[in-house]
């Protein structure tokens, strides 16, 4: 992702839907964790940053590209530059990784797991989001600089092929896949649909992600994947 993107991301996650239910995501799968050290690995202006500070975890964010990186630290985060396939951490010495959209951006993804694992304690998470199914590649994904969407089973044998366990492994914006695909078909150009939602519809788009969390969508195909993982 370039830095205009980042940039962009910056001024759209407060309050765009798509920002907004997944720091709930992150927030809903994380809180009942005992809060300790984490790093949020691709962290971006920080935004998951920002939810694992509140509920309580040290966290600190890390961030390849140098926009990222200062907006992050702008906002009162602690932040560092870093690569996810070299992470700057000593062995064993986080309880938590989080990578949110970020492992779909990285050739080498299996070193980014490897990675993962690494500096994971035993018993440590690992929470991992990444968008899903090459069926919907288009020039979305190349306008953000996506070298690959993940199909479920390649997602968890990218997990456990470094050494980590899958507690569990779900898809998530179910509801508004065929929207997606019907919407990617039609568009064809290398241009990010990252840009400003009308109130109501922003609003009606967060309500119809929000409904997953009653509704049993979970093992249907949906726009992302998300995972958590455990150190044996």
């Amino acid at each position: 992702m370039d830095e205009e993107e980042i940039a962009r991301s910056a001024a759209l996650e407060r309050r765009h839907w798509w920002y907004a239910e997944r720091r709930a995501l992150v927030r809903r799968t994380v809180g009942s964790w005992p809060a300790g050290r984490a790093a949020d690995v691709g962290c971006g202006p920080g935004g998951n940053t920002t939810v694992l500070r509140d509920l309580g975890w040290r966290v600190t964010g890390v961030e390849f590209t140098p926009v990222g990186a200062s907006i992050a630290a702008s906002r009162g985060l602690d932040v560092v530059r870093g690569d996810a396939r070299r992470l700057p951490f000593a062995d064993e010495s986080l309880d938590l990784v989080i990578s949110t959209d970020v492992w779909e951006h990285i050739d080498d993804d299996e070193a980014v797991a490897r990675e993962t694992h690494r500096v994971l304690r035993r018993g440590g998470r690992a929470l991992i989001a990444v968008p899903c199914s090459m069926r919907l590649w288009s020039g979305h994904d190349v306008a953000l600089g996506h070298v690959r969407r993940y199909e479920r089973e390649e997602l968890r044998a990218r997990i456990t092929g470094a050494g980590l366990e899958v507690e569990d492994l779900w898809s998530w914006n179910v509801l508004l896949r065929p929207v997606v695909r019907a919407r990617r078909r039609r568009h064809t150009t290398a241009e990010s649909e990252m840009e400003p939602v009308h109130p109501v519809l922003n609003a009606g788009l967060r309500a119809a992600v929000a409904m997953e969390r009653v509704v049993p969508l979970r093992r249907l195909p949906g726009v992302s994947l998300v995972a958590s993982a455990r150190k044996p």
